[in-house]
């Protein structure tokens, strides 16, 4: 046996000896009182307990728990609509009705409840625009139209499309100083277009990728312009291919960035959420690196009444505490008489948001990503709608 080995076994011994009996009773011991299994339900969250900002997410975006103080001196809204294309039908019938305001009132009173309302503008307007409801491609608005956007509160008005261009350089300057005039602020042009809420900044900028790929140096530079200027930094893209729930490229088009690849880019080069348009469908959403990406958000005022997934958008609100987003909601319309949009019923909006979670959920598991718990069913396609609205 080895010397370390004696050495052990004497203290143990020596242990032994030491040790103390226990005493022994016959007294049963006192009943225990009984304390009810906490419940988790009603503590603190995790934001009131740490002081800090719950961690985005797409489980917190469509499943929120946490409460957003209604601080005022912390909150910022930031609401944006779908594509806004007030030409073709949507021209020809507001001029067969003497009024310009008609596609925007049954929404108006939500779109300018907010502090800020973006909006995707997608036909140049002036005076003398031709009206004609037949199948051309070639878009533009009566002047007129600019008096539906201030009814809905539109503050700031993206230019960078594909059909803004239409009328050439006149049209676009036509536009841009028409809106300027009605106190509307225009991003996608170059300049950013910075909106000052009680004290936090909100800078726009705006890129086209349909019909060509988009700049990524000229990008990355606007980020960094934007971020010089503002607190948030909002890009606002024209991509991927029409009639899809997922965002994808369309080479044929050709549009040929893929949408993701582009926001994660956005995202990495600084910006604090990435707001798309231009698919004709709403879309899934995604969150990355805790920062929220709208991959698109249908047509808002427009005359594509041929299907009813090209008739039904979402309005987005996105709430920021301070310069950090918290919460995003969502409410679904339907288009009626070829350029109206109408809130939906409670019941169509709850499957329309199905249906966004459902493809957020495709687009995490595709990417890898995090999804919503319990993942819900895609609802089937939505059946065709009456076209006027119920209460004509």
């Amino acid at each position: 046996m080895r010397p370390g080995w004696l050495v052990a076994v004497a203290l143990v011994a020596m242990a032994c000896n030491q040790a103390v009996a226990t005493p022994t009773s016959n007294v049963a011991s006192s009943s225990r009182v009984l304390v009810a299994a906490p419940d988790f339900g009603d503590q603190p969250s995790f934001a009131d307990r740490t002081g800090r900002l719950p961690v985005l997410s797409l489980q917190s975006l469509f499943h929120p728990a946490y409460i957003v103080p209604a601080d005022p001196t912390q909150v910022r809204t930031l609401l944006v609509t779908g594509d806004v294309i007030p030409a073709r039908g949507v021209n020809y019938y507001a001029t067969a009705r003497h009024d310009f305001l008609w596609p925007f009132r049954p929404t108006a009173d939500y779109t300018k409840n907010a502090d800020i309302t973006n909006i995707n503008l997608e036909a140049p307007l002036f005076a003398g625009c031709r009206v004609d409801p037949g199948p051309s491609f070639t878009f533009c608005g009566d002047a007129r139209f600019v008096n539906g956007l201030t009814l809905m509160g539109a503050d700031v008005v993206n230019l960078a499309n594909n059909h803004l261009s239409n009328y050439g350089a006149e049209g676009i300057t036509l536009t841009d100083q028409l809106l300027h005039q009605h106190g509307m602020q225009t991003s996608g042009l170059g300049p950013v277009a910075v909106i000052d809420v009680r004290g936090i900044k909100f800078g726009f900028i705006g890129f086209n990728g349909v019909g060509r790929a988009i700049d990524k140096t000229a990008l990355k530079q606007g980020i960094a312009r934007a971020r010089q200027l503002a607190d948030i930094v909002v890009v606002q893209f024209h991509w991927g291919k029409e009639y899809e729930r997922l965002p994808k490229a369309d080479p044929g088009v050709p549009t040929p960035d893929d949408p993701v690849v582009i926001a994660h880019n956005t995202i990495d080069w600084g910006a604090d959420i990435v707001i798309g348009n231009h698919p004709h469908w709403y879309q899934g959403v995604e969150v990355y690196h805790g920062k929220l990406i709208t991959y698109a958000h249908g047509n808002f005022v427009f005359d594509q009444m041929w299907s009813e997934e090209t008739r039904e958008g979402i309005i987005g609100t996105y709430t920021f505490y301070g310069t950090q987003l918290v919460a995003a909601s969502w409410k679904a319309y339907r288009i009626y008489d070829y350029g109206q949009p109408v809130f939906m019923t409670v019941r169509d909006n709850a499957t329309a948001l199905q249906t966004m979670e459902a493809a957020s959920d495709q687009l995490a598991v595709r990417l890898h990503e995090p999804t919503t718990s319990p993942v819900p069913a895609m609802p089937p396609a939505p059946a065709i709608a009456p076209e006027h609205p119920p209460t004509s």
